[in-house]
Order: structure tokens, then sequence, then C-alpha cells
């Protein structure tokens, strides 16, 4: 007999956003996960939606003691960009979530990082996956972070691949390319040349966009929740509402219909990449992907290249590698741990 799976403690840091919401679903569902606190980013929508919506995805899955702190209104030196194209006017799509009571913490997002890492010095997994100003403004309040944090893994980036948001540059990278810049420089100071299991997992577009939900998959979700509902079309009437009696499912599946119609309307089909999910299961194991260890640094001047993730994957800068990044991963292997876990976590709601 096997005892109780050991829980390791997760400190997310967030622009929710539908992938976002997703991620948040599958740390809930992890038997292995601890979520103990949420920093809320601009990025996808401002910072005062993206608390809201962390809020409410929590009394959502009845998890309202898991403390949310709100962040900068803003990048760090220029204005705030947000994509409200792509993920709703609220961020989530279609879903809408009542209005509860919970407040926010009365410290700060960069504060939160390090009173999490402080109550959990050497253990705790930091997750980012939005730009990356909370955390850059952490490590201006706390420069050993790095050095109290088990592990960080970053959504971010695009490596030998296009972008997203440029033909060059990621979207979170995009927002603010200096915090970004910023938290590659300060963690290879903070560790120095000699720890490279402490680099940081960085899983950018070109791993990310592997990881494509389909309506076939999130069928499977809803099956494996016990709530079987009308699978997505693309030929279903723009902003259909799920038909789930499961309201977890009912607001994943309404959310996600959004994406989907925006991937199809940007020509890559009726689908959507999950890549906030992607990285909360990494975070929880990293063999989940294949990384391999080089030098990053952003753009921060080019006309056309600004926000650009950089890698010297041959050494010309003569760095020491400041990053693992991801290079293969197996979708299915990827879609079958979602599925495994947020199905019946989403089921204990029916």
């Amino acid at each position: 007999m096997t005892g109780p799976q050991t829980r390791q403690p997760v400190f997310a840091d967030v622009d929710t956003g539908v992938d976002d919401a997703m991620a948040l679903a599958y740390l809930l569902a992890s038997p292995d996960a601890e979520l103990v606190g949420i920093a809320s980013t601009a990025g996808n929508v401002p910072v005062e939606q993206v608390s809201i919506n962390n809020l409410r995805l929590l009394d959502l899955f009845d998890a309202a003691d898991i403390p949310v702190s709100t962040g900068a209104a803003g990048p760090l030196s220029i204005p705030l960009r947000t994509c409200e194209d792509t993920h709703g006017p609220e961020g989530l799509g279609y879903a809408t979530l009542p209005a509860g009571d919970r407040v926010l913490t009365e410290h700060d997002a960069a504060n939160a990082w390090v009173k999490a890492a402080r109550a959990h010095p050497g253990e705790l997994i930091g997750l980012a996956t939005g730009p990356l100003t909370n955390l850059a403004l952490a490590m201006r309040v706390e420069p050993a972070l790095p050095r109290l944090l088990r592990r960080l893994v970053i959504m971010g980036g695009a490596f030998d691949y296009r972008g997203n948001t440029t033909p060059v540059a990621e979207w979170n990278t995009h927002v603010d390319p200096e915090a970004a810049a910023e938290v590659f420089a300060v963690w290879s100071a903070a560790w120095g040349l000699s720890t490279p299991t402490h680099l940081p997992i960085v899983l950018g577009l070109n791993i990310t966009e592997h990881i494509a939900m389909t309506p076939s998959v999130l069928a499977r979700l809803s099956a494996a929740a016990g709530s079987p509902s009308a699978p997505l079309s693309v030929l279903d009437d723009r902003g259909t509402r799920s038909t789930a009696a499961n309201p977890v499912i009912r607001v994943l599946e309404d959310a996600m219909r959004f994406y989907f119609e925006f991937h199809f309307d940007q020509g890559e089909g009726y689908l959507a990449h999950l890549h906030d999910p992607l990285a909360a299961a990494v975070a929880l194991d990293p063999d989940l992907v294949r990384c391999r260890e080089a030098t990053v640094d952003v753009e921060l001047t080019g006309t056309l290249t600004r926000a650009m993730t950089v890698v010297d994957w041959r050494g010309h800068w003569g760095r020491e590698p400041n990053a693992r990044i991801g290079v293969e991963v197996d979708p299915a292997e990827f879609f079958d741990r979602y599925v495994g876990r947020v199905g019946p976590f989403a089921a204990r709601y029916s």
C-alpha cells in the first residue's frame, strides 16, 4: 500500500485568460499540487479584471482559501496592451461567473511572490503564464528569490519559431519585454554558473502550439466529468452556450468556444492552443517535456524585432546558459493527463 501523494507547493502568476483558467483548473485538480497563492498580472485583460477572474474561478472551484494578490497595473516602462479579441471582453470568453464576496490580499503580487517563497524555502514551484512584470518586481524586493524557489516554469517566448503578436515576438514577452529581460538577467546573477538544474524552464510557442485542444478532446473532458454535452462545432452559431449540467464543464466549454472561434478566425482551424496548461503540467512534472540548455536574451531596441526572445544555441556570446528551453512534447500524453485529472475533479461539482 502506498502512502498519500506528496503535494508540491505552487505559486501561480497569471493574466487570466482562457488558457490561464484551464491551467488553474489543472493545478487544483492535481493531487500532487498545493496552490498556495495566485498573483494577478496585467496582460490578456487589465489587472483589475484578471483579479476578478481569479477570485471568481476559485469560488467556482470551491478553493476560496487560496490568497489572490493584484499586481502592477501595467508593464515596467511601456503602456499596457491587452487582447480581448483573443480571450473575450472579460478574459473568459463567453463564460460568466457570479460575483462573490472574497477580497484580494492587502499586499501586492510582488510581495506575494516573496511571502510564498519565504514560507516554503527551497520547496516552492513558481509558475508564470503571463507577462513577467510581477516577477521582475518581486526580484527587486528580494534579489535572492531565485534561490528560494525549487523550480520556475515560464510560458513565454518563441525559439526558432514565428511569433503570435509580431512576426518574431510572443504575446507575454511582447507585453513587457523589459520585465522578461530583467528576469533572465537577475536569475542568472542570483545562481551564478554552477547550478544548471535551477535554470528556469521556458516553454515558448515552438512547443506550446503543439498542444492543440480540439472539440473532440473537450468532449473527452466533459465525458470524464460525467457531464456530456453537445460537442462544439465550427458550424455552431457564434456564442452558442454549453449544454453541460456540470457548472465547471459549462464554464470551461463557454470559455473554450470563444478561444476556438478566435483561432479559427486566424486561419489556424477550429482548435485552441493550451499554452498555459502545458506550463502548469510541466511545473509539477518537468519530464513531460524535453529541454535544451541555452542562453536567452530579449531584444529591446530592434525596430522590427523588439520583444523577440533570442536564443544562443551554440555559445556565440560566450555566456553560460540561463534557461532550459522546451523543445519536444508528446501532446497525447499531456491531454491524457489533463483529462484524467480535470475530468474527475469537475465531476465533484455535479
